[in-house]
């Protein structure tokens, strides 16, 4: 039985439905990310897992226990929220404390837990600080330990990382994951950020406009999309109109208006005549000089219409015959110069035939 049990849950506010017939299971130690734009019902659905707001159709089970008649303070679920949500007038030990104290435990035991939780977030040595004393990853910090200290069955977390810097973010980051293999608590994560997520989960689920559009493993989500939205909202992605052209076991022909044949990897559902787009990753387009030789069949000359150099990679943007713009991404791996090809250079680009994917309209 997993831990954690989203049956049919929806919830309206007036005329808008934040959470549309949403169903899901988070297992027992598992970190699942809910992803998706703003006002795609994420938080929603965080809040109705915490008790904060109440679905108004389906239910929501813990342990197998349905949750709807016990109240936020009575469930053994802990949220952490972007602000921190701290006391300015408690240390960092009274703050992780704090829900010990509202437990009614023990001062021995209180002591032996917060000093425990402290050493998770490797904050021993800050028990005594004022929030105002510590950086934002600090503050970061105290408010995980104060969610985790009274070992809660599951920890809640709402854009947790979305007031740091980037460093600082990529940093939390690596912190969250060994955090929680080591605390064993299952996180059920929210962020808008495709990145994140896919740096942390074990599992993602892509929301927009209140439905589930996808949910899979963070290399099946970026690999293989199921639609549009989601190939298009995580990561950057070259998306460009296509008909079947043949669609036989090993592989699909495409009609790309302007550009000519594009073979593509098969799919079971595309039928010769179906309308839709061919969608592929800038890491899987290479990007040469006109007259260098590639055996790629899958190959188009164009322009480069403009570059962005950013440090390990430079990412090209290809005019090609039939207007579409392409992204391709090289390396900067190789020694000496770094930017091999200018605006205005004429180029090709290409891919492998098991590359990229065709989606329906």
């Amino acid at each position: 039985m997993a831990l954690l049990e989203i049956l049919d849950v929806s919830r309206r506010f007036g005329e808008f439905t934040a959470v549309d017939n949403v169903s899901f299971a988070v297992e027992a130690g598992e970190f699942f990310t809910l992803l998706g734009p703003s006002g795609c019902g994420k938080t929603t659905l965080l809040r109705m897992i915490a008790g904060f707001d109440l679905p108004d159709a389906g239910r929501i089970l813990l342990d197998g226990r349905d949750l709807a008649d016990t109240p936020p303070e009575r469930r053994p679920i802990h949220t952490v929220f972007q602000s921190y949500a701290l006391f300015p007038h408690l240390t960092v030990a009274e703050n992780v404390a704090f829900p010990l104290k509202m437990a009614g435990l023990a001062a021995a035991e209180i002591k032996r837990r917060t000093a425990e939780a402290l050493d998770d977030v490797r904050l021993a040595d800050k028990g005594g600080r004022y929030p105002h004393e510590l950086s934002g990853g600090q503050k970061q910090r105290v408010a995980l330990a104060r969610g985790l200290v009274n070992r809660p069955r599951l920890l809640l977390l709402d854009e947790p990382l979305g007031a740091l810097d980037a460093k600082l973010r990529e940093e939390m980051q690596l912190e969250l994951i060994n955090l929680q293999k080591e605390v064993g608590v299952t996180f059920v994560f929210v962020t808008h950020a495709q990145a994140e997520a896919l740096a942390l989960s074990h599992r993602i689920a892509v929301m927009n406009e209140g439905r589930v559009e996808q949910m899979d493993e963070p290399s099946k989500i970026y690999g293989f999309p199921k639609n549009r939205f989601v190939a298009d909202f995580i990561g950057n992605i070259n998306m460009m109109q296509a008909k079947v052209a043949r669609a036989e076991a090993s592989r699909l022909l495409l009609d790309v208006p302007g550009l000519g044949t594009v073979e593509a990897p098969p799919r079971p559902d595309a039928a010769p005549g179906a309308a839709g787009v061919f969608a592929i990753r800038p890491e899987q387009v290479r990007i040469s000089a006109e007259d260098h030789p590639v055996e790629l069949k899958n190959r188009f000359v164009g322009t480069v219409h403009d570059l962005l150099y950013i440090g390990d990679v430079t990412t090209y943007i290809v005019d090609l015959p039939n207007g579409v713009k392409v992204e391709a991404l090289l390396a900067n791996s190789a020694p000496g110069r770094a930017q091999l090809f200018e605006a205005g250079d004429r180029v090709a680009v290409a891919w492998r035939h098991d590359a990229g994917m065709f989606l329906h309209e």
